[in-house]
């Protein structure tokens, strides 16, 4: 059972490998669950303590893999269940553990309970989902689904429309139904059976929605279905569980992630993800990043969370933009960029999240449009060029927010492919895999991956990573992102110069009595920072009371 008071996941990290693209076994140019064993020395090496994989279920992957078939099987692009159920004993053997990435809003339109459903009204799986009465042609109301179009689909052999946030071809669940909520308990019980090591939850925010009302996150039974389902499943076993929550704010994280273990381990929460488009606009609608607001949001949760709930500590994901390209500089100070944005994350409290090629400081891509695999960016592509929106505005927003960008095939080294397969890859390598890849990094103490590995092994060293209060420093400085935490016996102070030109920090007092820990620059000295310059410090065996 968890320990709530002192669990395990507080001061781990956690990989993510969006399997598709992480390692190709069989020449198929697509990443599979044999290619991510192969892989296990890696992560071993890095010193990850868990893997989060997206979705390997069976899928048509209309979605890829969010829109799931069979919750009990593997897709066989990925392999068998016999390969999931080695993956998680030789991980498991190594201490690294898996979490899974279970969609329970929605399943694709062809599981069987969905076949079923469409069958008739009377059929028992018809309320497994959310249908209206209604006219072909008048919809039951405006809402719109996130991949454009409406969130209604006519089924003219029922007279009906279902509901759907996504694609079409994921069909909401009802989670009003007391019957999906067991099969969907059952079902993580089987997998916890297997030794799965927790699960982060799709977009769990949306399961209780109310489509009547235009509500589609934060329902009113939403923290009553996620009780019972901590209650029925996870609190039987000492997993990690994370809820992706695009509309969380400190108040609901609180509640997602009470110690008490009521809900889910931690949060997803993306408050400071959209900080950088226009307002009232999309994530396509591009933005400068206001680096004062920046500064508030992190500071706000850091502050708010503290000793009451636990944050997930993320830059990139399967959904994001890299973030050396968003947030940094990944030309010219591409190394010491993406090493300064490590170290001002990992630093803070929180649970954090590497996604794979993040330690390699992999970068955005730009394809003509016939290179892009991404539902979203073909969609909002086609969307745009109807509303009369020219080439070349559209392809400048994908390039900086495509999903795709974050799911080229992971740069293990600079033979053909960047070594992730044999065959033709799904997805086109990025071009700059000669220069940027695993193989040169792991023998460079200087390199991206070198300072990632620095990060996972001192946040196992020193408790003040995990239970240090949260001080902002700087806080109108235009360029330095400065910080400390304090837990009456450690203090820890990151520095950093979140711009491309130097910086004066005005901290040299802070640091004068303190040892540095980590820096970005092999020598570290002086009040002025160079650019992008990070540095980490520690104040060991301070006897003085927490204020």
């Amino acid at each position: 059972m968890t320990n709530y008071k002192n669990p395990w996941w507080k001061n781990s990290v956690i990989y993510q490998i969006y399997p598709r693209s992480f390692q190709d076994s069989n020449g198929d140019g697509i990443g599979d669950i044999r290619g991510i064993i192969n892989r296990l020395d890696y992560l071993e090496d890095l010193g990850i303590d868990a893997v989060w994989l997206s979705p390997v279920c069976k899928s048509p992957q209309d979605d890829n893999g969010y829109d799931i078939s069979d919750y009990q099987d593997i897709d066989p692009m990925f392999g068998t269940l016999a390969d999931m159920e080695e993956l998680i004993r030789r991980a498991g053997e190594r201490g690294i553990r898996i979490i899974m990435d279970l969609v329970l809003n929605h399943t694709s339109d062809e599981h069987p309970w969905f076949l079923e459903a469409k069958k008739s009204r009377d059929n028992p799986y018809h309320d497994y989902y959310v249908w209206r009465d209604g006219t072909e042609g008048e919809l039951p109301n405006d809402l719109r689904a996130c991949f454009g179009g409406p969130a209604w689909q006519w089924v003219p052999e029922l007279g009906q429309y279902y509901f759907h946030q996504f694609s079409v071809k994921q069909p909401d669940l009802n989670w009003e139904n007391p019957r999906v909520r067991r099969e969907i308990y059952d079902m993580i019980l089987w997998w916890m059976d297997r030794g799965i090591g927790g699960f982060r939850l799709d977009v769990i925010d949306q399961i209780a929605k109310e489509p009547d009302l235009g509500i589609t996150n934060n329902g009113p039974r939403l923290h009553e279905f996620i009780r019972e389902l901590s209650r029925e499943t996870f609190q039987k076993g000492d997993l990690i569980t994370v809820g992706e929550a695009w509309g969380a704010t400190p108040e609901l994280a609180r509640r997602y992630s009470n110690p008490d273990g009521s809900e889910f381990s931690m949060v997803f929460q993306f408050e400071h993800i959209g900080l950088d488009q226009q307002e009232g606009g999309s994530k396509w609608d591009l933005a400068p990043l206001p680096f004062q607001k920046l500064k508030d949001v992190l500071d706000k949760w850091q502050t708010e969370l503290w000793g009451c709930g636990w944050n997930s500590l993320f830059w990139d994901n399967h959904d994001l933009p890299r973030i050396v390209s968003r947030w940094g500089d990944d030309g010219q100070y591409r190394v010491e960029s993406a090493k300064m944005l490590a170290i001002l994350l990992h630093g803070m409290q929180g649970t954090p999240y590497i996604y794979q090629g993040e330690e390699l400081g992999m970068t955005n891509v730009r394809y003509e449009i016939g290179g892009y695999k991404d539902i979203e960016t073909l969609n909002l592509y086609k969307e745009r060029r109807e509303l009369g929106y020219a080439h070349e505005e559209i392809m400048k927003s994908i390039y900086a927010r495509s999903r795709d960008n974050a799911r080229t095939p992971m740069q293990w080294d600079d033979s053909p492919q960047a070594g992730f397969t044999e065959g033709t890859p799904w997805l086109k390598v990025n071009p700059n895999y000669p220069e940027i890849n695993a193989a040169g990094q792991m023998k460079d103490p200087q390199s991206i991956y070198s300072c990632y590995k620095q990060l996972v092994r001192l946040r196992k060293e020193h408790p003040v990573f995990v239970d240090g209060r949260f001080e902002l420093l700087a806080r109108e400085s235009g360029q330095i992102f400065a910080y400390t935490r304090d837990d009456g016996k450690q203090r820890l102070l990151v520095v950093c110069n979140f711009s491309g030109e130097p910086a004066d920090s005005g901290l040299a007092e802070e640091w004068k009595s303190m040892e540095l820990l980590l820096g970005n620059y092999p020598d570290s000295q002086g009040d002025r920072l160079r650019p992008y310059e990070a540095r980490m410090y520690l104040q060991k065996c301070r006897q003085q009371e927490r204020v």
